[in-house]
């Protein structure tokens, strides 16, 4: 485990993944728990609850459609943070 995911969710999201491969939510989780990334820092960055995250990435529930150009930011933002390339990031104001 690190940061905080339990093995109960990296499960629970590997398999949202293999049955909702076209989920946004599933795929933020997938991204974020490979990097390391803490749900607080997730929830934070895209104004969320930590619950609301958690929902996200188990499948449980999916982002608003105006949340989702944010969130596929952040999966490329955390992309490019993988590669160790500087990526530039804009915030939205939603």
């Amino acid at each position: 485990m690190s940061h905080g995911y339990s093995q109960e969710l990296v499960k629970a999201n590997k398999k949202a993944s293999s049955l909702r491969k076209l989920q946004l939510g599933v795929s933020l989780g997938k991204h974020c728990i490979e990097a390391g990334v803490p749900v607080s820092e997730v929830a934070l960055e895209l104004n969320v609850s930590r619950a609301t995250i958690y929902n996200w990435f188990k499948g449980t529930s999916q982002p608003y459609q105006y949340q989702h150009l944010r969130i596929k930011d952040y999966i490329e933002f955390l992309r490019k943070r993988k590669q160790n390339v500087r990526p530039i990031r804009h915030r939205s104001t939603h």
